[in-house]
């Protein structure tokens, strides 16, 4: 988390040299951006910075809104002193009388994919392509974070059926990534891949195919995926929500046939 925006590297491993272990940040972060975002909210109803699903049983988007709608309202609930612009969007649209399915913005970040395997997770065996759909259209009405996220909602079902991580990438990715791509990239540095020929910033259309190099590079070794994600620099904490989903559940999946823990503390 401390290294989420570190675009220079250099910086990056000069400030955090390990980061194997849990530290607190430092005072100072060289590349943050906090200056230049402000929030203005419309109204009280919108003003979600303060001072700083499966209880239904299934899915309702509409039940959902709401829930997010509380708990964001709620003094004390976060402590972010950052919010990402959909969620500013979202408020001000909803504190100024949009329809509550209808606050969404055109937004093309890879943090629109983030809660979706949590969400696939909490859900019951099935096809959840269009249940996906419909939660990231409420805050992201994009056509390629829709896209990426019907691509990672087959690679997680896949996995959980007994697909390896990499066959899925094969058989579910062809229009992010390629097996010819991926395992040319996966014998280059990390960092000229994601840098260099990828982007480290948080537009999907580099963001994604990052996350699923990094998912193909490192399929079978969950601390080494986080690491490199995070070692990558950019937008890695986003970055590594979808990284670890997907590596995660290729880990669980398999090490479950051994009873073996896929997240040794050493």
């Amino acid at each position: 988390m401390p290294v989420h925006w570190y675009y220079n590297r250099e910086a990056l491993d000069a400030d955090y040299p390990d980061l194997s272990t849990c530290q607190a940040p430092l005072s100072h972060h060289p590349h943050s951006i906090l200056w230049r975002s402000e929030f203005t909210p419309v109204s009280e109803k919108a003003d979600i910075l303060h001072e700083q699903v499966a209880g239904a049983g299934e899915y309702d988007p509409t039940l959902w809104a709401e829930h997010y709608i509380g708990l964001m309202l709620t003094p004390d609930w976060h402590r972010a002193t950052y919010l990402e612009e959909y969620h500013r969007a979202f408020f001000n649209r909803y504190a100024s009388g949009k329809k509550l399915l209808k606050c969404g913005i055109s937004d093309e970040h890879i943090g629109g994919l983030v809660t979706a395997p949590a969400l696939i997770a909490a859900l019951l065996s099935s096809d959840h392509r269009q249940t996906v759909k419909e939660h990231v259209t409420l805050t992201h009405r994009h056509s390629n974070v829709l896209r990426a996220a019907d691509c990672l909602t087959r690679l997680i079902q896949a996995i959980s059926e007994g697909t390896l991580l990499r066959e899925a990438l094969m058989k579910a990715a062809g229009d992010w990534s390629t097996t010819c791509k991926a395992e040319t990239e996966s014998r280059q540095p990390d960092r000229t891949v994601i840098g260099q020929r990828l982007s480290p910033a948080c537009y999907v259309d580099q963001a994604f195919p990052a996350s699923l190099y990094l998912a193909w590079k490192y399929h079978d070794d969950f601390p080494s995926a986080a690491l490199a994600n995070a070692k990558a620099g950019g937008d890695n904490c986003q970055r590594g929500a979808v990284v670890g989903a997907l590596v995660a559940a290729e880990v669980m999946r398999t090490n479950s046939q051994f009873n073996i823990n896929p997240f040794p503390l050493d």
